[in-house]
């Protein structure tokens, strides 16, 4: 993994302000979706709109949350890979309500923002190894985070594009 640059306490703040915005940007760009437009493939991509927030709420959850709380409480934690396309199928997002998917996003990233407001300065350099990545700080998570974020925001934005009428008010 290339080398990552080490966020000054000020750029953490931008991130965290970030990563605190997606669930009601996410909630503004797809409240007026309907159930079964949800559930379309659309614009090649391999996600529905409610598969990407079911995603988004699992990995924040399963994902993020449980690196955070590794790294703050373990020694050098071997954090494990998230396989979001076998979760995805194993678990069949595309059956479940975006709504509840909104939701559960909402506050599992509402949780991590809590715990990391809680991490003291010392404690963001606890570092452990993540599958796929390589070597991790908790510093390095809110960037990894809002990367994730916006590659996401960026495919949900896309796949908006691509719609058609059955976007606004089916189901």
């Amino acid at each position: 993994m290339a080398q990552r640059t080490k966020l000054l306490p000020a750029d953490r703040v931008a991130v965290r302000a970030a990563l605190a915005r997606l669930p009601d940007e996410l909630n503004r760009l797809l409240h007026a979706l309907g159930a079964s437009a949800a559930r379309e493939r659309r614009a090649g991509l391999a996600f529905s709109a409610v598969e990407q927030i079911w995603h988004l709420a699992d990995l924040e959850h399963e994902g993020f949350g449980r690196r955070i709380e590794r790294l703050l409480y373990e020694d050098q934690p071997v954090l494990a890979d998230f396989d979001g396309d076998a979760i995805a199928a194993e678990r069949d997002y595309r059956r479940r309500s975006l709504r509840e998917g909104l939701a559960a996003f909402a506050t599992a990233r509402a949780a991590n923002l809590a715990l990391l407001d809680r991490v003291r300065d010392e404690e963001w350099e606890h570092s452990g190894i993540q599958e796929g990545v390589g070597p991790v700080t908790l510093a390095d998570l809110p960037e990894l985070m809002s990367r994730h974020d916006a590659a996401h925001r960026g495919e949900i934005e896309l796949w908006l594009a691509s719609g058609t009428e059955s976007a606004a008010g089916s189901g």
